[in-house]
């Protein structure tokens, strides 16, 4: 809205400076300090008010002896509205609200963190022990994944005028000039993805500060190559298929990071609030709406190394168990426990050392990821 403003501003009257509104790199910095600025202002004004009504973290027995988890009862929850509030106030502010990249991922974020919202209250304020019910979950996820997927397969022209060539194909890491083709498949593509990654975070928010730090990491990331991908010239250089008003995705995944930092302000160890379903869901659903945005998919099982690592040893854990337990009458694990952060903590690791130790495999993983551009 205030991109709007200003390049009205500087349209009409030429004042000095205004000139910079219209740059995609000075709108993302602008993003980035809002986000600040708002988890600054409005955190302390929603901690307030979840600590006054009470709407703390239930105690989980199976947490009951790992850690220090016994004495996280009561410590505030859905904290996801201050890091939601964070990224979606900057984003409308500060990008071109006419671009569909952005009306999308605005979509998908805004749905997924209802989805999330609808969750922890029947979970924490309504005490009903599972929240929303799994397959409610499982269909609000759907739902937001085939509207994108639909919008992305039968309207790309809304997208930008030369989107319908690149809608349904990926690019390949590693290979250059090699695109893959979803075709029919794309759609159920979609909906996997977004229930994938949204799932996947809501997994890794277990430790204080791990989820939104590795959220944080993976943003700068698809930051950086929304930029390039939308930028002719960088993607003309680095050999990215170029789609056009992409780049416009920058400020929102800039926006992102900035309201990551800015949560983890409150979320770090010892937390003073945890995000919830409101946040994770959310945040999930919004890295891997910017992954299929930019046509990055593939690249995320690397980008989101930590999330895919953390649902995979669930995966595997359940997988194990019910075989071990087919088999030989007598369920077994392979992990201590899970999600992985889990299996450290029981092994006596402390939770802050985990948490530090996760940010550096992500930070390895971003530069990875970046790497693939010109290794190829």
């Amino acid at each position: 809205m205030l991109y709007y403003l200003f390049n009205w501003i500087w349209k009409t009257f030429d004042p000095p400076g205004f000139g910079l509104f219209q740059y995609i790199t000075f709108r993302s910095a602008l993003a980035a300090i809002t986000a600040l600025l708002i988890s600054f202002i409005v955190g302390p004004i929603i901690l307030r008010k979840l600590t006054k009504h009470q709407i703390g973290e239930q105690s989980k027995n199976e947490l009951r002896n790992v850690g220090n988890h016994s004495t996280k009862a009561g410590t505030p929850t859905m904290g996801g509205l201050i890091v939601l509030s964070a990224l979606i106030i900057p984003t409308l502010l500060w990008a071109d609200l006419s671009n569909m990249f952005i009306i999308m991922i605005l979509l998908t974020t805004i749905w997924l963190g209802v989805v999330g919202f609808i969750d922890d209250y029947l979970k924490v304020i309504k005490k009903y022990p599972q929240g929303l019910i799994g397959r409610y979950k499982i269909i609000g996820q759907v739902s937001i994944g085939i509207i994108l997927g639909s919008a992305i397969y039968f309207c790309p022209d809304w997208f930008s005028q030369d989107f319908h060539n690149y809608n349904t194909l990926t690019t390949v890491p590693f290979e250059k000039n090699l695109n893959f083709n979803f075709q029919f498949m794309y759609i159920p593509m979609v909906i996997f993805i977004l229930t994938a990654t949204s799932n996947a975070v809501n997994l890794t928010d277990g430790l204080d500060g791990l989820s939104i730090g590795t959220v944080g990491i993976a943003a700068l990331v698809l930051a950086l190559i929304a930029y390039v991908t939308g930028n002719v010239r960088f993607s003309e250089y680095l050999n990215v298929v170029y789609l056009r008003e992409t780049g416009e995705l920058t400020v929102f995944a800039v926006a992102l990071v900035g309201a990551a930092l800015g949560f983890l302000w409150y979320n770090s160890y010892p937390a003073q609030v945890f995000m919830g379903d409101t946040g994770s869901l959310a945040l999930g659903g919004a890295i891997g709406g910017l992954a299929i945005l930019i046509k990055k998919e593939f690249l995320l099982p690397i980008i989101g190394g930590i999330f895919f690592a953390e649902a995979l040893s669930v995966i595997i854990q359940v997988s194990y168990f019910k075989y071990s337990k087919k088999k030989y009458g007598v369920g077994k694990r392979l992990f201590k426990m899970a999600p992985i952060h889990h299996h450290f903590e029981k092994s006596g690791w402390h939770e802050s050392k985990i948490v530090t130790r996760f940010y550096i495999i992500a930070v390895m993983l971003a530069i990875i990821t970046l790497t693939t551009f010109k290794v190829r």
